[in-house]
C-alpha cells in the first residue's frame, strides 16, 4: 500500500519553498525535505504568490492509501520579513540571533482547551511539525546568509469545512484542522491514528480534572442515553473498536474509574473476551448471544427444578427454538426481539453482562474500577453492572 505525507510535512515543505523564493527572488516549483522517518519528500509547489517582503505557496496534501479527510487540501505557507517596525505581536528577537516565528492562519484550528499538544491560545500546529518548519526554514536562511527574523504563517483554504469531519470540534480546537504528524509520513493504517486520538481525548479529560473516564464505542444510542439517563453520550471518549486498548490507556493515565456504555452489537463481543470489536478481528455476535441464552435457560431450569410435564416441555421447546433462531439472526437487535418474544430477554442479558464484566475487570486489573451499561436501539436498556448508575451520576 502507498504511504502519504502528513500535513506537518506539507507545511514544512511549503514553508521551505516560500522562504527560498523570498530570500533568492527565484521561483521554486518543487522542493525536497527529509521527514523525521528519514524518508525523502519531494513536494510539488503550487499557488505561488511573490511580493517584496512576503511569499506564499502551497503543497497539496496526499495521504496515500490511508483514508484521510485532509487529502487534497492546500497546505499554504506564507513567509514574511519580521522587524520591529512590522508591529507583529509575535516579534521576539532573542539573543541577537534571527528567529523563525510560526503561527496559524485561516483554516488552521486554535486550541481552546487544555491537555493537547499545544497550550490554550496557540495555533493547532503540533510540536513536531513546528520543529520541521523551523529546521527547514533555517536551512534556507543559513544558505542565503539571512540574519532577519522571519514570520511563517500556515493556512489551509479548506480547513474550516474539513475540521467538521475531524475530532477537532470535540477536542476544543476551533476554526480549522490541525497540522499534525510525528513521523512525517502517513502510513496506510488508520488504526494508529484512531488510537492516538483516543489517547489525546483521555489526556484532555484528565487535564480537565476528570477522574472517571466515560467511554463509548460511538454515538450509537445517543437519544437513548439522553432520554433514559439525561446523559449526553457525545461527552464520552469515543473508543471505536478499541475497548481493550482504551482500558489500558485509562489505567496508564491514572483514572480511578471507567464507565463503558455501548450498544449490544459491540458489547456482546466483549462477553467472549474480544477486546477489539472490529468485524475483521471477530464477528461471533450471534454465537455469543445464543450461547448466553442457552446458559441462562439451563440455569433457570436447574433453579426451578423443572419436571417434564406437558406444559413445561412445550415451554422448553419454545425457548430452545428461540435459541436456534437467535443463532440464525443477522443482527443483535433481531436476536433481542426473538429472546424478548420467548420471555428470555432478562435472563439472557443478566448472563451477558456478567460475562462482559468478567472480561472487563480481568483487563482492567486492580487499579481501575470499571462499570458498564448496555442498550439496544429498539428495546432500550438491556443490562447494567451493579455500580454503573452510581458512576454515571457522578459524571452528570
Amino acid at each position: 500500500m502507498r504511504y502519504g505525507f502528513t500535513t506537518g510535512s506539507c507545511a514544512a515543505a511549503a514553508a521551505k519553498a516560500a522562504c527560498y523564493m523570498l530570500l533568492t527572488g527565484k521561483r521554486k516549483h518543487d522542493i525536497t525535505i527529509i521527514t523525521p522517518k528519514k524518508i525523502e519528500f519531494k513536494a510539488s509547489i503550487t499557488d505561488i504568490n511573490i511580493s517584496e517582503k512576503c511569499v506564499s505557496c502551497s503543497v497539496i496534501k496526499d495521504g496515500g492509501d490511508d483514508p484521510d479527510v485532509t487529502t487534497g487540501a492546500h497546505i499554504t505557507a506564507s513567509v514574511t520579513y519580521l522587524d520591529e517596525k512590522s508591529g507583529h505581536k509575535c516579534y521576539n528577537k532573542k539573543n541577537g540571533f534571527p528567529q523563525v516565528i510560526i503561527d496559524g492562519g485561516d483554516g488552521v484550528g486554535r486550541v481552546t482547551k487544555p491537555g493537547l499538544d499545544q497550550p490554550v491560545g496557540n495555533a493547532a500546529i503540533n510540536h513536531v511539525p513546528r520543529q520541521m518548519i523551523e529546521e527547514e526554514v533555517k536551512k534556507v536562511m543559513k544558505l542565503c546568509d539571512c540574519t532577519d527574523d522571519l514570520y511563517v504563517e500556515i493556512s489551509v483554504a479548506e480547513g474550516r469545512e474539513l475540521a467538521k469531519k475531524t475530532f477537532n470540534p470535540r477536542l476544543g480546537i476551533v476554526g480549522g484542522i490541525s497540522i499534525l504528524g510525528t513521523s512525517g509520513i502517513v502510513e496506510p493504517m488508520s488504526s494508529k491514528a484512531l488510537l492516538d486520538t483516543i489517547m489525546v481525548e483521555l489526556k484532555q479529560k484528565k487535564a480537565l480534572g476528570f477522574d472517571i473516564a466515560a467511554v463509548s464505542p460511538g454515538n450509537y444510542g445517543l437519544d437513548f442515553m439522553k432520554a433514559h439517563y439525561g446523559y449526553d453520550l457525545d461527552k464520552s471518549v469515543k473508543c471505536s473498536n478499541f475497548i481493550g486498548d482504551t482500558i489500558d490507556m485509562a489505567k496508564q493515565l491514572g483514572f480511578s474509574s471507567m464507565l463503558l456504555t455501548g450498544h449490544v452489537g459491540k458489547l456482546i463481543k466483549v462477553s467472549g473476551g474480544i477486546m477489539n470489536t472490529h468485524s475483521k478481528e471477530a464477528d461471533c455476535r450471534m454465537e455469543l448471544l445464543s450461547a448466553a441464552a442457552l446458559r441462562a435457560l439451563y440455569k433457570t431450569a436447574l433453579n426451578q427444578n423443572i419436571h417434564h410435564g406437558n406444559a413445561d416441555f412445550m415451554e422448553c421447546e419454545k425457548q430452545f427454538k428461540a435459541v436456534s433462531q437467535v443463532l440464525e439472526a443477522v443482527t443483535t437487535e433481531e436476536g433481542i426481539r426473538i429472546l424478548r418474544e420467548a420471555g428470555m430477554q432478562e435472563i439472557t442479558m443478566d448472563e451477558v453482562i456478567n460475562k462482559i464484566m468478567f472480561y472487563l475487570r480481568k483487563r482492567a486489573g486492580d487499579n481501575l474500577r470499571i462499570e458498564c451499561i448496555m442498550y439496544s436501539n429498539d428495546f432500550g436498556l438491556l443490562a447494567q453492572s451493579a455500580g454503573a448508575r452510581e458512576l454515571l451520576e457522578r459524571l452528570l
